[in-house]
């Protein structure tokens, strides 16, 4: 390993090096999501279409693309929207050839996460899908014989000569180390990094020395701005969900919440509980919650985040910032077991106090007097200053040389008025492990003084998915940090036996990938205090038909019912944890959408696990969509639960096309459905003139021909309804 990375202005040539260093069979890992090196990547990928000697094996797992409509409509409507956030981000090759089904014969891709049913027709990766945890991603990689690994790096603006693996110490931080170990058994690996200065420089454990890569690709002409996932809209039976599932938010606890609406509305229902108590609690009194679900009571609560929430999560998704900027994510953890425990019992605060400085020495802490590796370690987290010295066996500072004893007057006097730092330091709020999401998320990151961005600390998954022993911290550590955690998922289906479908089909076919969930429901059952949480929607819309997501029984499970715990829909909370199965069955059917209870009802007395003579208790007779949209639309008149709370990078046109579209796709999903929509735009009678700005954002003001002129009277039809 060299001291010092090679550093290349020019890709072609830090692609002959990494083949010169690991020869012709390049097993390539490329992290999860925004940290793939996008320029190394491609001129990897096209050596190897070049050249047919060149085995490539590239594993890696949410690969990023630009979306492309499928209809002619579709298409209209995103490319300007694409142009305006992608237009600078190159695409990935190897993406775009998987979906012209041009990827060579000497290239194979593995992915072990997809995007949300984006691969669902793709035969080739469906059948190179690779089935794992994310904390078994290094493992797994190893098994592949990963020979070269590239990310995209932050230079540090201080000038030091590190770099921050930043959006992804995820795998990389683990991954390296094992190369490392490789290397040194023989085996040729390369480590590469490329220089991207949109990338937010995040500090502690994303932090690495300059040879921790063996070569560095640096070409400021080629940085491109990192790609953005824009905020979904939370839709009305989103924000009940988000809604519910904030009653279970205990003060001072911990949370880990995913991307999406769902984990959206979790956050601004968070920080309504805490920047606008009185009408937080007079909704949630109002809905009767504590009552009809009890465990929202004994779990959580209703009152501000006076500790705050410290975040534990895989992802760091846009939503842990507005809860920082809210006052909610300020609990901060420490690195040390003992002083996380006196934190978590009162006993200390952040604050530091001579009361301090006795509560450690009552626990064994530190000594009186305290000796010098008392005094390093005061001084480490700011209970002493940093200017206080150790010499003779006194504190010595500002000209003041002090007994460092804590049972005299006199000395408690000085060491009071001279050493005593202010407040704790070294505290994190956020452990994370990537991150991804909208251009402003990134432009906070970017713009957080770095006294502030210490606070964040990305780092690998390995230490914040499980809670077994890791270099950055061991399971003593682990369990005090994350006290009275929430560990919030999601899932497409649900069984009444407590199963959770929340990755594939039944018919074997991969939707998305397990990711981390199953590590954060394992976690749930083993941490005293916490609780797994699945949210998920009642119903589904599939070609027409409302179809239920709570289900009697399904042919695949993602989390196996023996984890069952907490699941909430837009209609309630089911409290599954320690439950006989005739409870948990009910539980769930009691937050299942009212067109469907009955029918789970019948199946599940079928086979005998409820008894016959029960029935649905009225308090849950009345899950309808139509409750959902008076309840939500009752806020919305007041300015609350909107569908964007938190901005979007649609304009106001877009959003109103937008939902024009998706009503319109809606409408067309069936045969039938698709006859009555052109019969009904044929006899629409709205003019052009009446929708003019929204028809030349679609280019559609003067059709040419009759495919454009039938596109204009659709979409003009489907904005008169929308």
């Amino acid at each position: 390993m060299a001291e010092q990375p090679k550093t290349f202005s020019d890709v072609e040539a830090c692609v002959d090096a990494i083949i010169a260093k690991v020869g012709k069979d390049i097993r390539l890992g490329l992290p999860l999501g925004l940290g793939k090196a996008i320029n190394l990547c491609n001129a990897l990928y096209r050596r190897a279409c070049a050249d047919k000697s060149i085995t490539l094996h590239i594993a890696t797992a949410l690969s990023l693309e630009k979306p492309v409509g499928r209809q002619d409509l579709e298409r209209r409507f995103l490319k300007p929207f694409v142009d305006r956030l992608y237009g600078e981000i190159p695409d990935l090759e190897y993406v775009m050839d998987l979906r012209r089904n041009k990827v060579p014969p000497n290239v194979t891709i593995s992915e072990f996460f997809f995007k949300a049913g984006s691969y669902l027709n793709n035969a080739s990766q469906q059948q190179n899908y690779i089935c794992l945890n994310y904390t078994h991603a290094v493992r797994d990689l190893l098994t592949l014989g990963i020979n070269v690994a590239t990310q995209i790096v932050a230079p540090d603006p201080a000038g030091s000569g590190r770099f921050s693996l930043s959006c992804n110490p995820d795998t990389s931080l683990d991954l390296g180390i094992a190369l490392r170990e490789r290397e040194a058994e023989g085996a040729p690996i390369a480590l590469v990094g490329e220089v991207n200065r949109h990338l937010p420089y995040m500090y502690n454990d994303a932090e690495i020395e300059p040879d921790f890569m063996d070569f560095i690709y640096d070409n400021p002409a080629q940085d491109y701005p990192l790609f953005s996932a824009p905020a979904l809209s939370i839709a009305p039976q989103d924000h009940m969900i988000g809604l519910y599932a904030s009653t279970l938010l205990k003060d001072g606890g911990t949370l880990q919440v995913g991307i999406g609406s769902l984990g959206s509305a979790v956050v601004y229902s968070a920080i309504l509980r805490h920047t606008d108590n009185a009408h937080y609690r007079s909704l949630i009194e109002a809905l009767d919650v504590h009552k009809r679900f009890p465990v929202t009571a004994e779990q959580g609560g209703m009152d501000v985040f006076e500790q705050g929430l410290y975040g534990c999560s895989e992802m760091m998704v846009d939503g842990f910032i507005h809860l920082y900027k809210a006052g909610v994510l300020k609990r901060e953890v420490f690195a040390d077991v003992l002083l996380q425990q006196l934190l978590n019992e009162g006993q200390i605060s952040t604050k530091v106090e001579m009361a301090s400085l006795d509560a450690l020495f009552a626990a064994e802490g530190i000594s009186s007097p305290m000796r010098a590796r008392d005094v390093r370690w005061l001084k480490q987290y700011g209970l002493l200053r940093e200017e206080v010295e150790f010499k003779g066996g006194r504190l010595v500072v500002d000209g003041q040389s002090i007994e460092p004893v804590l049972d005299d007057e006199d000395a408690r006097r000085l060491i009071e008025r001279y050493c005593l730092g202010r407040s704790l330091k070294g505290g994190t709020v956020m452990h994370g492990g990537f991150f991804i999401g909208p251009r402003d998320f990134y432009q906070a990151l970017r713009d957080m003084p770095e006294k502030e961005a210490r606070h964040f600390c990305m780092s690998s998954v390995n230490y914040i998915n499980q809670l077994y022993d890791h270099p950055f911290g061991d399971q003593k550590l682990k369990r005090v940090q994350r006290r009275d955690a929430r560990f919030i998922n999601s899932a497409m289906m649900h069984t009444l036996s407590g199963a959770a479908v929340s990755d594939g089909l039944e018919d074997g076919s991969v939707v998305s990938g397990v990711g981390g969930q199953y590590n954060f429901v394992a976690m749930a059952h083993e941490l005293p205090g916490a609780r797994s949480i699945i949210t998920l929607r009642a119903t589904r819309t599939h070609r027409g038909k409302v179809l239920s997501n709570i289900l009697f029984n399904y042919g695949h499970c993602t989390i196996p019912r023996h984890l069952r715990d907490i699941v909430v829909t837009e209609y309630g909370v089911a409290d599954l944890r320690g439950r006989s199965d005739s409870d948990v069955y009910m539980q769930l059917i009691q937050i299942a959408d009212s067109r469907f209870q009955e029918g789970l009802l019948k199946e599940a007395k079928r086979a005998g696990k409820i008894p016959s003579h029960v029935k649905i208790a009225e308090p849950y007779r009345h899950n309808t969509p139509e409750n959902i949209r008076a309840i939500v639309g009752e806020q919305q008149e007041k300015g609350l639960f909107q569908a964007f709370p938190f901005g979007t990078d649609f304009t106001d046109e877009e959003l109103r096309l937008g939902k024009a579209l998706k009503a319109l796709k809606a409408r067309t999903s069936t045969r039938s459905g698709l006859l009555k929509t052109l019969w009904g735009a044929y006899r629409h009678s709205g003019h052009v003139k009446d929708y003019a700005p929204l028809l030349d954002r679609m280019g559609l003001r003067q059709p040419r021909g009759p495919k454009e002129k039938l596109n204009q009277r659709l979409l003009i039809y489907a904005l008169s309804h929308s």
